[in-house]
C-alpha cells in the first residue's frame, strides 16, 4: 500500500502499463530528477509491482501485471465487490 500511496508512483505505473519504458524516458515524462525516480521505482521494485531488465545501456522497466492483478483482487475480495454482486 506505501508503494501506491505516492501519486508519482500511480503515475509511473500508469505510463508503464501502456508499455514499458526506459529509466530516463520515466524521468521525462515525469519532469523529474534521475534520483527522484530511481527513488520511486526502487520502492515500485521492493514492492513488486514493477520488474526491471538491463538493455545496453538502459534498465527499462515493465508492469509486473501478476502482482497488480493480484492485488486488486485482494482489494475486490476485500470490499467484497465481485461475481456475486447484484449492483
Amino acid at each position: 500500500m506505501k508503494a501506491l500511496a505516492d501519486p508519482t508512483r500511480r503515475d509511473i505505473l500508469k505510463r508503464l502499463n501502456a508499455g514499458d519504458l526506459a529509466a530516463g524516458e520515466i524521468a521525462a515524462a515525469c519532469d523529474m530528477t534521475a534520483p527522484s525516480v530511481s527513488h520511486h521505482l526502487n520502492v515500485l521494485k521492493q514492492a513488486e509491482l514493477v520488474a526491471s531488465r538491463r538493455a545496453g545501456q538502459s534498465i527499462i522497466y515493465s508492469l509486473n501485471s501478476t502482482v497488480v492483478q493480484e492485488f486488486l483482487q485482494e482489494l475486490l475480495d476485500f470490499f467484497d465487490i465481485g461475481e456475486n454482486d447484484d449492483a
